[in-house]
C-alpha cells in the first residue's frame, strides 16, 4: 500500500469524496453534516492524502489546521470495496504522524453519534481519541460526536511507547 499527497482532480478521488457525501446525507440532517466539499479540501490549511495499492484507490484522510498546535482530522473514507482491510487504521496512523511532524499538539475530529459511525468511533478510541466538549466553530449537536488526541511530545515519550501507539 502507498500513502501519498492526494490529486484532488483525479475521477478516481472526486468518486470516493461523492461515496463519503452521499453516505453522510444518508445518515445525518443537513446540519450535521460537516464533511468538506472539493473547494473545502483545496483550502490552503488541509493537507489531503489517499492511499493505494496498486491502480485501486483505497480510501482518504485530510488534515486541516486549527491553530498552531491544534489540526482537526477531516475526510477519512474507506472505498466501499476495501472495508475491513486496514485501510482506516493505516490513513488514521499517517496522519497521526503528519500531525507529529507538523508539530501539533492535538488533534481533534468529528464524527456521527449513531450506530453507523460505530466502527470509527472504535478505531478512533484505540488510538486514544476520548471525547470532548465541540472544537472550533462546532457546536453541541445530538448527531455528533467529537473526539480528541492530545499528541505527546515525542523527544518525551521513549521510543518504544510512540511506535506501540501506532
Amino acid at each position: 500500500m502507498l500513502i501519498k499527497r492526494a490529486d484532488l482532480d483525479s475521477p478516481a478521488f472526486i468518486a470516493l469524496l461523492e461515496e463519503h457525501r452521499a453516505a453522510m446525507e444518508a445518515t445525518a440532517p443537513s446540519e450535521s453534516q460537516h464533511a468538506l466539499d472539493l473547494a473545502g479540501l483545496r483550502q490552503p490549511d488541509v493537507c489531503v492524502w489517499t492511499l493505494h495499492e496498486g491502480d485501486a484507490l483505497l480510501g482518504c484522510g485530510a488534515l486541516q489546521r486549527l491553530d498552531d498546535a491544534h489540526a482537526e482530522i477531516k475526510s477519512m473514507r474507506t472505498a466501499r470495496a476495501h472495508l475491513r482491510k486496514g485501510v482506516a487504521r493505516t490513513i488514521l496512523q499517517h496522519l497521526l504522524a503528519e500531525s507529529r511532524l507538523a508539530g501539533f499538539q492535538r488533534v481533534s475530529l468529528e464524527t456521527g453519534s449513531m450506530a453507523f459511525f460505530e466502527p470509527a468511533r472504535r478505531l478512533y478510541a484505540s488510538f486514544g481519541f476520548v471525547e470532548c466538549a465541540p472544537f472550533g466553530t462546532y457546536v453541541e449537536d445530538p448527531n455528533s460526536t467529537y473526539m480528541t488526541l492530545e499528541i505527546p511530545d515525542p523527544a518525551a515519550v521513549a521510543p518504544e511507547a510512540v511506535a506501540s501507539h501506532l
